[in-house]
């Protein structure tokens, strides 16, 4: 009887922080992520930098003590920022560097939070991005109008070759800078 009582108390204590947790659903038309994407190269002076928007299409947060975020993103949705040769760079992005037809969704899962100090976390996940998934860590702090942060990934982490011109003389650089503004629906 003993055993049986550990095991239903063990069992109870597993399960409990599951059935606690409370998902609350990414309020998409709130949130938002823009990616940073820079120049480098010998005459990078003559090339020009771009943000491009990543709207959020699904995912959830709980933010009730074990935490947990997720997201996805539909790589056909990512939009450069307006700017005097967007179809172009919008082309290339889809078709040369996402290769969105093959490889359709973004997804972020947060596998560890860390709480560095009152309203901050470092928030350590997985990113599913062109077909392979690496690890990730955000710098996250809660405002007024959510959780804001940032996150720097390198695009040959995820098989990605940055765009290059003139051999190379001017060249997207492997490093992208990512901000972003998540707001969970009340």
């Amino acid at each position: 009887m003993k055993n049986k009582t550990f095991v239903a108390i063990a069992l109870m204590l597993l399960v409990s922080p599951i059935l606690l947790a409370k998902d609350r659903a990414i309020d998409a038309a709130h949130s938002k992520m823009i990616i940073h994407v820079g120049k480098t190269g010998l005459f990078s002076a003559a090339g020009h930098e771009h943000e491009v928007s990543a709207p959020i299409a699904e995912g959830a947060i709980d933010d009730s003590g074990a935490g947990r975020v997720w997201f996805r993103v539909e790589a056909m949705k990512l939009q450069v920022l307006p700017e005097k040769d967007q179809a172009a760079v919008q082309k290339d992005m889809q078709e040369k560097v996402l290769e969105s037809t093959t490889f359709p969704q973004i997804r972020f899962e947060s596998a560890a939070i860390k709480k560095v100090a009152d309203g901050k976390w470092s928030v350590t996940g997985n990113l599913s991005l062109h077909g392979k998934t690496n690890p990730v860590v955000a710098d996250v702090h809660l405002d007024a109008r959510g959780y804001t942060g940032t996150a720097t990934i390198k695009q040959s982490q995820f098989g990605i070759r940055p765009v290059s011109a003139a051999g190379g003389t001017v060249k997207v650089k492997d490093e992208l800078q990512i901000g972003f503004l998540i707001v969970a629906e009340k």
